[in-house]
């Protein structure tokens, strides 16, 4: 069966809430009534948030147990609420048991790559969203691991891709072939989710899959193809251990003579910039590639009022969420990253964003921001740590279920028409 795609006005540029792309057969046959009336509560859903979003003046904040969300750290406060609750209500996601560990079903729960890793635990553990009928399932997860793959898969120092690309598209063809779900929507309401590298180059294996799917990638670069309207950003976490207490929380303003701090390796197309103009030239901008034997990078983090956090070999850097767990304000340096949970937080609240070719003018930026700005930036920064926050089981509003509300949303810019 073949299908056309209609894409509809968006919210605010971003799509997210109120723009939908609408997948419908060229050539109709007999009525699908479970996806209709999955269709119908998604189109319920939509009007709520539209008219959330359109009175968020007008109303008071909703109540909730847990988390109310207020405050310029949003971009909708009163909006974010209440699709989260909606979400919370509605939202069934079904994952595929085809495929064996450690490629699938599994990843890396400690490293750079540990956000893969951690959602596909939670998500094999999920009981309040996940759904065992796929019927019932509004998005259907794919449970690769694309570093499991590189691991198992990949020849070192090949530089041949063609075997993990080989496995993605021979698992999808596994799936078009026993379920229909794949075939009906080609892919739209299915998502991927990866934090190596390579993730977005392999999501090229199957068409449909890198042009329809919803791709939740650590590697949100919009020059290679990651569209914000439909793809998610996944937050970049480094976690060492399972006690992330020591990573979080640090001293006020007052109390960070630093004015700001990078270390880390010379690669990558920006990077190199930032060491050439700062490495070793200015004691408030304090930027190397190696700390001295006996320094600690948290400590030094601890005692920086800005966190520089430049891309690296890829857009994304975990220095980005370090900065935010120990209450420094991140600084972004680069062009084409989007970054993390953008549709429903407001980074410039919180954090600082600086162009590759603004390197030199660096200090001069930092400090422009005045004290009590600074304040209030640094607030904000430990109000909207919740938001990344990996904690095991996952709870409301945390990491895990800041992606699922990105997925969600993405969903709800998709509106498939009823057949089979």
């Amino acid at each position: 069966m073949s299908f056309c795609v209609r894409q509809e006005s968006g919210f605010d540029n971003a799509p997210t809430w109120d723009g939908a792309v609408e997948v419908m057969p060229l050539m109709q046959r007999r009525r699908d009534v479970k996806l209709e009336r999955l269709e119908l509560g998604l189109a319920k859903a939509r009007s709520v948030i539209k008219e959330a979003i359109r009175n968020k003046d007008n109303r008071p904040p909703l109540t909730d147990k847990d988390h109310v969300p207020v405050g310029p750290v949003y971009r909708n406060a009163y909006a974010f609420h209440r699709s989260y609750l909606e979400m919370e209500k509605l939202f069934k996601i079904y994952v595929y048991e085809e495929g064996e560990p450690p490629v699938f079903h599994d990843g890396p729960c400690r490293s750079i790559y540990s956000t893969e890793g951690r959602f596909i635990y939670a998500m094999e553990m999920e009981n309040r969203m996940r759904t065992r009928d796929p019927e019932l399932a509004h998005v259907f997860f794919l449970p690769f691991s694309v570093v499991k793959m590189v691991k198992m898969i990949y020849e070192p120092n090949s530089h041949d891709m063609s075997p993990l690309r080989r496995t993605i598209f021979d698992y999808i063809d596994v799936l078009s072939t026993k379920y229909p779900f794949w075939n009906r929507s080609l892919g739209a309401d299915h998502f991927m989710l990866s934090c190596h590298d390579w993730g977005p180059y392999v999501s090229s294996a199957d068409g449909h899959l890198f042009s329809n799917s919803i791709r939740v990638l650590c590697n949100a670069n919009t020059s290679e193809g990651f569209n914000p309207s439909k793809d998610v950003s996944l937050p970049e976490i480094n976690l060492r251990s399972d006690i992330i207490d020591k990573q979080v929380g640090g001293p006020s303003a007052s109390h960070r003579p630093i004015l700001a701090f990078f270390a880390g390796g010379d690669h990558g197309p920006v990077r190199p910039v930032l060491l050439e103009h700062w490495k070793g030239k200015d004691s408030d901008v304090q930027v190397s590639e190696y700390l001295p034997q006996g320094v600690s990078y948290i400590d030094m983090m601890r005692q920086s009022k800005f966190c520089l956090c430049p891309s690296g070999y890829e857009v994304a850097s975990p220095r980005v969420v370090e900065a935010i767990y120990l209450e420094c304000v991140p600084v972004v340096i680069g062009d084409d990253y989007v970054l993390p949970f953008s549709d429903v937080l407001n980074w410039p609240a919180f954090s600082v964003r600086v162009s590759v070719t603004d390197i030199p003018d660096l200090k001069r930026i930092l400090a422009a921001v005045s004290p009590r700005q600074y304040i209030r930036m640094q607030r904000r920064v430990r109000m909207v740590r919740r938001h990344f926050m990996v904690n095991g089981p996952p709870r409301r509003f945390d990491v895990f279920h800041m992606i699922l509300h990105s997925i969600w949303l993405r969903r709800l810019n998709v509106r498939l028409h009823g057949q089979d």
